[in-house]
């Protein structure tokens, strides 16, 4: 793929179920908000322990960010205590957080959706936008390529979906 067309092809992050404005963000729209970055970590495969490659530092912006400006604290309501979050990857994988891990504690500081890594813009053929949870102790479970939707879902609401 050349660089041309790949850069006609910009992905874009939707943030959408139970917040106040769902969200389309391409990459510029995601450079808009606050830089954050991770530092560089050995990826290793949670169910072997082979070790996959060393990755450096990843940069982008905190899901926390991007979930507050999608309005997932909804005035009048604490259900946001009780929301989980499910992230989906372009080919069908997906990766689940919960409200408390992100905004009550330190793990949310880590968990951001990268554009670049060791100061190199990203593409698509790299897995932009990449997910990654800097904190965890084994990194690979989510560190998600080609992030395209994150849904927030309030659990225990009483009805069936």
């Amino acid at each position: 793929m050349n660089h041309a067309h790949s850069l006609s092809l910009s992905p874009v992050v939707q943030i959408g179920g139970a917040v106040e404005r769902p969200l389309v963000l391409d990459v510029a729209a995601l450079r808009e908000f606050a830089s954050a970055s991770i530092a560089p970590f050995d990826l290793v495969c949670f169910s072997t322990g082979r070790y996959i490659r060393p990755v450096e530092r990843y940069q982008g912006v905190q899901l926390r960010v991007l979930l507050d400006a999608a309005g997932v604290r909804r005035p009048g309501s604490t259900d946001f205590k009780r929301t989980v979050f499910l992230a989906h990857a372009h080919d069908g994988y997906a990766v689940t957080f919960s409200w408390h891990e992100l905004f009550n504690t330190p793990v949310g500081e880590q968990v951001i959706v990268a554009y670049a890594c060791a100061d190199r813009e990203l593409g698509v053929e790299d897995g932009l936008p990449v997910l990654v949870s800097g904190a965890d102790t084994v990194h690979a479970p989510r560190h998600l390529k080609r992030l395209v939707r994150v849904d927030a879902h309030v659990l225990g609401s009483g009805h069936s979906p």
